[in-house]
């Protein structure tokens, strides 16, 4: 695997890891009782998105060792 070639796959797990973390621990307004004027009852309080993004890349990484040890091991 080239260095932009595990960049780009990286780059795929990154995302896909990233919308399976997004609705974990979210409340919406709606569940929080706090429903502010002007907006949608279902929107999130506390997104956490800082918190999100660092756990997508540990995950993603563990993930692209993963692949990355089948690739050189099954020698695709």
């Amino acid at each position: 695997m080239t260095f932009g070639g595990g960049l780009a796959v990286y780059f795929v797990i990154w995302w896909t890891v990233l919308f399976a973390v997004l609705p974990f621990g979210v409340r919406s307004q709606a569940e929080s009782g706090e429903v502010e004027k002007g907006t949608d009852p279902g929107a999130p309080v506390l997104p956490g998105l800082v918190k999100k993004a660092i756990a997508t890349t540990i995950l993603a990484g563990v993930v692209f060792c993963i692949v990355w040890y089948v690739w050189t091991q099954l020698d695709i």
